[in-house]
C-alpha cells in the first residue's frame, strides 16, 4: 500500500497522515503484519509518502477495495481564522507476489540506483549510514526506495522485489485492458474523482461514492472501523 497526499501542502499532507494512522489500526484489528520500508515526514506536519508491506490471508482481496482517491473536508488545524479546507491523498494497492509467480526479467542496464541517508524513523545505526536505496526503472519511469533495513543490501534486495511486483502488475493490467472486462477500475487516479469522503464539519458523515455506504462516526472509521466499505464494496464488485 502506498498513499501520497494531494495538492495542498501541509493541510494533505496531515490527511495522509491520518489515513495511515487509519490503516495501521485497521491491520491490527485484523491481526494483519504489516512493514514500513518507505515514510517520508512533511515538511510541516504529516507524510509526504509512505509505502507499507501487509501480510495476511486474502489481504490484497480486501484492501484492493482502498484503492483511489480519499477526500477530507474539515476545520483545519492549521488555519488560525478556522475555515473549512478541503483536502485529497491517494492510496494505491497492489498485490505482493511471491518470487515463482513472477516471470519479469529486468535488465541491469535499465536501473539507476541511488544510495542516501535514511530520513525515516529508525535506529540510530539506519539514521547516520548511507543505506537507503533508490531504484529507478529507467523505460517505464518507476521509482521504489527502501530505508528500513540498517543493510544496504537489504533495502536493495527488497526494493528489487517490490519493482518485481510493480512491473508484474503493470503488465497484468495491459492484460486487463485489452480484454476491457474492468475499463473503470483501471482509470488513472484523478484528484477530483474521489471514492470516499470524510466530512467532519459542517457534519459527520464519511460516504463512499461507489456504494453510497454512510457512516456518521467519523471518528471510529479514523480509528480503522472499515470493515462495512470493504465488504459493501466487494458485495458490489
Amino acid at each position: 500500500m502506498e498513499i501520497h497526499p494531494g495538492a495542498g501542502g501541509t493541510e494533505s499532507q496531515d490527511w495522509a497522515l491520518m489515513l495511515y494512522r487509519m490503516y495501521t489500526r485497521y491491520f491490527e484489528k485484523k491481526n494483519y503484519k504489516y512493514e514500513v520500508i518507505e515514510y517520508q515526514n512533511g515538511e510541516e506536519a504529516g507524510i509526504k509518502n509512505v509505502t507499507i508491506l501487509i501480510h495476511g490471508i486474502n489481504v490484497y482481496g480486501y484492501l484492493k477495495c482502498e484503492k483511489g482517491v480519499h477526500r477530507l473536508v474539515r476545520i483545519s488545524p492549521f488555519d488560525s481564522n478556522k475555515r473549512r479546507h478541503t483536502s485529497f491523498a491517494s492510496v494505491d494497492v497492489s498485490p505482493l507476489f511471491v518470487d515463482n509467480d513472477i516471470n519479469i526479467d529486468i535488465n541491469e542496464s535499465d536501473l539507476k540506483i541511488d544510495v542516501y541517508r535514511s530520513s525515516g524513523k529508525g535506529g540510530q545505526g539506519v539514521n547516520t549510514t548511507d543505506s537507503a536505496v533508490r531504484i529507478t526503472h529507467i523505460p517505464t519511469k518507476i521509482v521504489v526506495t527502501c530505508q528500513n533495513e540498517r543493510s544496504q543490501i537489504k533495502n536493495k534486495e527488497i526494493a528489487l522485489n517490490v519493482l518485481k511486483n510493480k512491473l508484474y502488475n503493470l503488465e497484468l493490467e495491459k492484460k486487463e485492458k485489452q480484454l476491457k472486462d474492468i475499463k473503470g477500475e483501471l482509470s488513472k487516479i484523478d484528484f477530483g474523482s474521489q471514492i470516499r469522503s470524510y466530512v467532519m464539519h459542517p457534519y459527520s458523515l464519511v460516504k463512499d461514492n461507489r456504494t453510497n455506504t454512510e457512516v456518521t462516526d467519523v471518528k471510529s472509521v479514523l480509528d480503522g472501523d472499515i470493515d462495512i466499505f470493504i465488504n459493501d464494496n466487494l458485495s458490489r464488485r
